[in-house]
């Protein structure tokens, strides 16, 4: 009979093995003996009770469900912007070029301060005809002085006389029409008499703010050709002592939004300030991608401190407050086909789980809208433990 070496060596290799395991258990065995009865998980009772051990009620909380009061809020998200009901596009009235632009961006302008100056071919013709009003009034002036001085010695016909008064009268006339037209450009009487009297024309035309604000845009450059109402404008300035926060909310509570409500808003560049405003527009109608409502409000920011495009958030209350029973938000646990629970206890031994509905949330605490009462025992910290204890005992079994 020949020696199987194969045969041997697999024998050889199950005692091996057997050795190890044996070497194993004997290891771990005081192990798993040391572990304290405390800790051994108790089967839930028929009625889906638990019952925890001295070790384990250490790590819960007991606590009675109080009633409390919650704000019938909404938050919305969104973001500042300029108020364009106080933000003005500065154009020329009359085409030019640009010769000056004072402020830049972000300067504080008070109303009438110079902004930029043009050279505008319209003044320059209304000035000259300013001058040549001014001097055929001086010629027509001197002419019928002269004329009733003939008149008088008779050395006058009167109908020549007439024609001399009706040329001043006209020449007049035309001279006041020449200061309206001049006026309109800005220039003051002081201008015009300096021009009149020096016969030189004053080629800038002066585009002052039309209100107190900061330069919220400027596309103002000299030497630009500039026309009136045709954009980019020169310069934007904007009243910032309010801006707008514009948010978009959702369009199942468009009812409960109205003008004229106040809102409390909330920036991150300033955590725990709130700026208090109102709302004052709701758009007519629902964006149909989003599914959402603009809502815009009007905060006063005497301070410029809320800068376009900043996010912001704000909190409106749609209601009086309710009162209800209430449970810590740790207290609540959120199982996983989507229903709300609770731990209710009697004896602070004896746990059961009970569904809730839940509805409004306030500095840490549910609503509870269904299935407990005011002063009911709930477990709070380490109320997902009896969630993880009855779930393991139930993949156990």
């Amino acid at each position: 009979m020949r020696f199987d070496y194969r045969v041997a060596a697999a024998g050889i290799a199950v005692a091996l093995s057997a050795v190890a395991v044996m070497a194993y258990l004997r290891t771990n065995a005081p192990a798993a003996a040391a572990l304290p009865p405390e800790s051994a998980i108790a089967a839930p009772a028929a009625d889906g009770t638990i019952e925890l051990s001295d070790a384990q009620l250490k790590s819960i909380s007991i606590e009675a469900a109080p009633q409390r009061q919650f704000p019938q809020e909404r938050t919305a998200y969104g973001s500042i912007d300029f108020n364009e009901d106080r933000s003005v596009q500065v154009f020329p009235p009359y085409q030019g070029r640009i010769i000056e632009a004072a402020p830049v961006l972000g300067d504080t302008v008070t109303k009438g301060e110079i902004l930029f100056t043009i050279e505008s071919p319209d003044l320059i013709q209304a000035e000259s005809t300013l001058i040549a009003a001014a001097g055929v009034l001086d010629l027509t002036t001197r002419a019928l002085a002269r004329a009733k001085d003939l008149y008088q010695k008779q050395a006058l016909a009167e109908k020549d006389l007439e024609q001399a008064e009706s040329d001043q009268q006209t020449a007049e006339g035309a001279l006041r029409a020449a200061r309206d037209a001049v006026r309109i450009f800005g220039k003051t009487d002081a201008d015009i008499g300096r021009m009149i009297k020096l016969r030189q024309i004053d080629r800038s035309l002066i585009v002052p703010s039309p209100i107190s604000g900061v330069v919220a845009a400027r596309n103002a450059q000299p030497g630009l050709f500039v026309q009136p109402a045709n954009p980019p404008a020169p310069y934007t300035i904007a009243d910032l002592s309010t801006v707008w926060m514009n948010a978009n909310v959702d369009e199942d509570d468009s009812a409960l939004y109205r003008v004229g409500q106040e809102v409390r808003v909330s920036v991150p560049a300033f955590p725990g300030r709130v700026f208090t405003g109102k709302i004052s527009r709701i758009a007519t109608a629902v964006d149909p991608n989003i599914h959402r409502l603009l809502v815009r409000s009007e905060v006063p920011d005497p301070n410029h401190e809320l800068r376009p495009g900043m996010f912001a958030s704000f909190v409106i209350s749609t209601g009086a407050p309710i009162t209800a029973t209430a449970a810590p938000l740790e207290s609540v646990i959120r199982e996983g086909d989507g229903t709300q629970t609770v731990w209710v206890t009697s004896d602070r031994r004896h746990f059961k789980q009970r569904v809730v509905k839940i509805g409004l949330q306030n500095e840490g605490y549910r609503q509870i809208v269904d299935g407990l009462q005011p002063g009911e025992l709930i477990a709070t910290k380490g109320a997902l433990l009896l969630d993880n204890i009855l779930n393991n005992v139930g993949s156990a079994s």
